[in-house]
């Protein structure tokens, strides 16, 4: 019964963060996204951090089986395993301390220092959406090497090794052991029953089984629930802990499933938020435009200023499956690798547009209100002249005429041309005269990104 309650649960919090990720559902289960332990961590949000913290107190690792989307692919792989060689065991082996916590250490640092690229790396549930992204969205160079080179770690490690990259990588998952291994609620082998014939600790993909001395480590089991089906002795129970061995055999078993069912339950329930009808926006693509150099990163709307983004980004890229105008991009930029940067070449920011900010569980973007971002710059555009074709006599202004700041107007020049002029007070950034320029293959106005936004 729990293994089937972990599993329906999985695979619905599996099918709508792929989802997200392919851009679909945001205003449906985009709170899945935010349930997700280091964007909350990043994102500060405080009820989350305590809620998983909690739950894994109570109830064990459970997340890492239920909600983290990596571990569930793991899962997944190891199923496919299991059909394929029905002979394929694991074996237990003792916590390997000294690499899951040098591992966490580094991740810390690089997370204090701001060396994002080895966060993004680490950070299991933004590999699982560059590994999405890469199938959905294929674009060749550094953008796709990278996921591809997760997606064949990951699925060979889990089909050798089952869960280890959880149980020894994931910085995550060494958090969450802290506190699991002091659960309240947990599988426990009862010596008098068992008859040692090992099928629990040979199907246990975490490891941490080890019939000799009938123990289970805690740090590294994710509550799965495999092992209840492979016992026929009935040896195996989820109990309280802490129960007296009396109590525990008469009111174990119905007390954890209780447990199980309640804390899955709350869990769910709490994040749940009001439904928002989704903008549709967004043109169609212009071909063959390129970015221009620009003196600064353009970042989104609501990010505060280049600094603070990309100290907080993890390179999920749910941000880039949001967006409805294409605007944001995948970075091969060492500096920023695997992060979004924001182009015109594709559309550009519509000020009505939040969907960024609805989707960015870390806070790296913040949630802003419709309409909101017209009081917000991000950039400032500068027109080239020598690729202006106004300059040259011919009547455009198609810059000033979608200008939705109102921010460029057309001025008459010395040779009679009517020509773009920008009001860099009244410029927000947004890119729709980059984006809409007639100029191929460079605009003839770009925009450079503020190092700090400027509230207008």
């Amino acid at each position: 019964m729990l293994r089937t309650i972990r599993i329906i649960l999985a695979a619905l919090f599996l099918v709508g963060i792929t989802l997200l990720f392919v851009g679909i559902g945001l205003d449906w289960w985009g709170w899945m996204a935010k349930l997700q332990f280091l964007p909350a961590c990043l994102a500060l949000n405080a009820a989350v951090i305590a809620g998983v913290l909690v739950l894994s107190l109570v109830l064990g690792r459970i997340y890492c089986s239920v909600i983290c989307p990596l571990g569930v692919f793991q899962d997944l792989v190891i199923r496919i395993r299991r059909t394929v060689d029905r002979k394929h065991s694991f074996k237990w082996h003792r916590e390997w301390k000294w690499l899951r916590y040098a591992v966490l250490a580094v991740f810390l640092i690089a997370l204090i220092a701001g060396v994002q690229v080895i966060v993004a790396l680490l950070a299991p549930y933004s590999a699982y959406g560059r590994m999405v992204r890469a199938i959905a969205e294929p674009v060749w160079g550094v953008a796709l090497i990278v996921p591809a080179v997760t997606f064949v770690l990951i699925t060979v490690l889990a089909w050798v090794s089952g869960r280890e990259w959880c149980s020894s990588v994931c910085p995550v998952g060494t958090v969450l052991s802290l506190f699991s291994r002091f659960s309240l609620f947990r599988p426990v082998i009862d010596a008098d029953k068992c008859i040692s014939c090992r099928r629990c600790e040979k199907d246990c993909k975490a490891s941490c089984i080890d019939i000799d001395t009938k123990k289970i480590d805690y740090s590294r089991c994710v509550d799965c629930f495999d092992c209840f089906g492979d016992c026929k002795v009935d040896a195996l129970k989820y109990r309280f802990a802490y129960a007296k061995t009396s109590e525990a055999k008469s009111s174990g078993p119905d007390r954890g499933r209780r447990a199980f069912l309640a804390g899955s339950a709350l869990l769910v329930g709490a994040a749940a938020r009001a439904q928002v009808k989704k903008n549709d926006g967004g043109f169609a693509a212009i071909k063959d435009k390129v970015d221009p150099e620009r003196s600064e990163t353009l970042v989104p709307f609501g990010a505060g200023s280049v600094k603070d983004f990309y100290g907080s980004c993890t390179a999920c890229g749910l941000c880039v499956s949001a967006c409805p105008n294409h605007v944001l991009k995948v970075s091969t930029d060492p500096e920023h690798l695997m992060q979004p940067y924001m182009s015109y070449t594709d559309g550009y920011c519509r000020p009505e547009c939040n969907e960024c900010s609805k989707a960015c569980p870390t806070g790296a973007i913040e949630r802003l209100e419709r309409g909101q971002k017209a009081t917000i710059s991000i950039g400032i555009a500068r027109v080239d002249y020598d690729l202006c074709v106004a300059g040259r006599g011919v009547h455009c202004g198609n810059c000033a005429r979608h200008c939705p700041s109102g921010a460029i107007r057309m001025v008459e020049d010395a040779a009679g041309h009517r020509i773009p002029v920008v009001n860099e007070e009244q410029c927000i950034g947004c890119g729709a005269c980059e984006f809409l320029c007639p100029s191929r293959p460079l605009s003839a106005i770009t925009v450079n990104g503020l190092s700090v936004h400027q509230s207008r």
